[in-house]
């Protein structure tokens, strides 16, 4: 916060009281627990999920150039630049997510790709 009495979102906190020492110290528990369960992913398994991402987003922006030029009548030189992008969201937006977890994903396309197009070629 920057500003005492300011917040940020839609809702004012339920508290802005510190944390106890003991919430801090079953915090570390926890953690320490969550690290001997093997529940964090490993540098390699984040690297692994940035691979598929890139992969996904190279996928996805060659199919709209595809659909663009085959079924759109879109230019060439026009499809190169009309884009499409991959959105994240939920707990691996958020870097919560477990070991072997899914990654939540938006595929945004320009308007006139159709879902239809999506549901029967993007594979």
């Amino acid at each position: 916060m920057k500003e005492a009495g300011k917040t940020l979102g839609m809702t004012p906190p339920i508290s802005l009281v510190k944390s106890k020492m003991s919430a801090l110290e079953y915090t570390r528990e926890l953690e320490d627990y969550l690290w001997q369960a093997d529940m964090y992913e490993t540098e390699d398994d984040l690297n692994q999920r940035y691979e598929v991402l890139w992969k996904l987003k190279n996928l996805f922006t060659g199919w709209i150039k595809e659909v663009c030029t085959k079924s759109k009548n879109v230019p060439p030189e026009t499809a190169e630049t009309v884009g499409g992008k991959i959105c994240t969201f939920g707990s691996y937006r958020l870097g919560v997510s477990g070991k072997g977890a899914d990654i939540d994903t938006l595929c945004v396309a320009p308007k006139y790709i159709e879902h239809t197009d999506f549901f029967t070629s993007f594979y």
